[in-house]
């Protein structure tokens, strides 16, 4: 098996004259191990793969740098890839700079990314394949950021509902979903509370920043965060959805938190940890208003929304999106400044990978990822519990390599195979306890641009050869999803082990 490649109307492999690879053996197993097949998830279950713009929804280094000269390029293969694996869906992301350039509509539209974009969308449909949007994935335009700091301003409410305005009007005839605002909470949480990603800003006693603070600008920035969330549904709801017949939602990232010891004290961090979290940001757009942790333990630093803000937060979802990758254990925090006030220790909450020097899954080349699959099974059944059951997507599970594996160990990623079985299984174990879970979407289809990883993670079930012309290979991963998905196959177990040879 070598390079993927698309060839007319046909899909075929062929080696790459750097190296091949067999597959020579497949052990399951045994056999009353649990057996899964998509054959199991409910009728009209979808399964998708995801990615982003910045993060390297079409990777071609030069062009991507040039927003608004990309053509379809490499976009046809990695579609014509992911049929061939059999997903329903790709979820990418539309940059929002890509569209408006200055931010505003007032600063000129860039009709060559309006092109890329309808290209991509309707070369999507063509194949068989259906888009499924979000329109925020991190990247704000630099030029809000300069004219009033971005998200820290409430004048980024009316920017954002112009710029979605356009993109409803002009994408949303063929798209039937879309997600306002990827992990509003990750976001800001690095960008605002530690500074460890962009604009990085934080106080100095928090984290290496010049400016920053997170005492109070995590609050401005999450609030600004759900008012714009509110303001997109609510346009969405009046001007286009009975007309494209679409459903919108948002999507809040989230670690499963275990109490650390059979404590009421841990019990109570656990739950704490969730709300500071997760409830952050699904909350007010359940029940319309922040968790009463929050407001207890931050006080007035936690901006209040006026009563018309909270009825237009209430039930702004069609669906809600989570995205889910590990698990911590919690316990109570024993530390407290009265001065050094900080999002990162309002919670009271200590964090930890570890108990009693076990840590609480196998470690992965991401330094926070560890493997821990019955959390997705138990954030489901909290959600289902907590939120009254709201129809949920899975649109981010997944498992990092490291960057710099030579090609033949990492595209034997047994590792990423035996992570998507065993978090599949959980989630139809949450399913079939009563969750409305409706889709999933692996992350990623692609090897990706990781933030402030860069190129030293691999998330991809498909290889990109950086070094020698953006080839793709499909990853063993890759072909146990592409089995995994043909409708008439079981797969008894997942494979312990791929071996490969050179």
């Amino acid at each position: 098996m070598g390079s993927w490649r698309k060839s007319g109307m046909e899909i075929h492999y062929h080696h790459h004259r750097l190296f091949w690879y067999v597959l020579l053996v497949v052990v399951y197993f045994f056999s009353f191990t649990e057996s899964i097949s998509r054959r199991d998830f409910p009728a009209g279950f979808i399964f998708g793969g995801a990615s982003s713009a910045y993060q390297g929804l079409h990777i071609n280094m030069e062009k991507d740098l040039a927003y608004g000269t990309l053509s379809l390029g490499n976009i046809q293969e990695d579609i014509a890839l992911m049929k061939d694996i059999g997903l329903d869906f790709f979820r990418f992301s539309i940059s929002w700079p890509r569209i408006l350039p200055k931010g505003k509509l007032s600063g000129g539209v860039n009709q060559e990314g309006v092109t890329f974009y309808n290209n991509l969308i309707n070369e999507l449909l063509s194949q068989g394949l259906k888009p499924f949007i979000t329109l925020f994935h991190w990247d704000v335009p630099q030029a809000l950021e300069d004219e009033y700091g971005g998200f820290l301003s409430q004048n980024i409410v009316d920017d954002y509902r112009n710029y979605v305005d356009f993109c409803f009007k002009e994408f949303g005839d063929r798209v039937k979903y879309w997600i306002t605002i990827n992990e509003p909470n990750i976001f800001t949480i690095g960008g605002y509370a530690d500074g460890t990603t962009a604009p990085g800003r934080c106080s100095n006693y928090i984290g290496n920043c010049t400016r920053g603070n997170s005492r109070t600008e995590p609050y401005i920035v999450g609030h600004n965060f759900l008012l714009s969330h509110a303001a997109a549904v609510k346009l969405y709801r009046e001007k286009y959805q009975t007309s494209q017949m679409g459903e919108i939602g948002i999507t809040v990232s989230s670690r499963w938190v275990l109490p650390k010891y059979q404590t009421v004290a841990s019990t109570k961090a656990a739950f704490r940890g969730l709300d500071f979290l997760f409830g952050w940001f699904v909350d007010p757009v359940i029940f319309g208003d922040y968790p009463e942790t929050m407001r207890a333990l931050v006080g007035t630093r936690l901006p209040i929304f006026t009563e018309s803000q909270s009825k237009m937060l209430k039930g702004s979802l069609d669906f809600l999106g989570v995205n889910y990758y590990t698990a911590r254990y919690a316990d109570d925090s024993t530390s407290s400044s009265s001065v050094n006030l900080s999002y990162t220790t309002d919670s009271h909450v200590n964090l930890t990978t570890e108990k009693d020097g076990i840590l609480i899954g196998q470690p992965t080349a991401a330094d926070w990822l560890f493997i821990y699959p019955r959390g997705i099974r138990e954030l489901m059944l909290y959600i289902n519990k907590k939120y009254n059951n709201p129809p949920i997507f899975i649109t981010e599970n997944g498992v990092a390599d490291n960057g710099s594996l030579p090609i033949q160990e990492a595209l034997n990623d047994s590792l990423r195979i035996n992570y998507y079985h065993s978090h599949l299984s959980n989630l139809l174990k949450a399913i079939r306890a009563g969750v409305d879970v409706r889709g999933y979407f692996a992350w990623s289809v692609l090897d990706d641009f990781e933030w402030n990883s860069g190129y030293t993670l691999r998330f991809g079930i498909t290889y990109i050869d950086y070094k020698n012309g953006l080839t793709r290979y499909m990853k063993c991963s890759a072909l146990w999803f592409k089995n995994f998905l043909q409708k008439e196959n079981v797969i008894k177990s997942e494979p312990l082990l791929y071996m490969s040879s050179n």
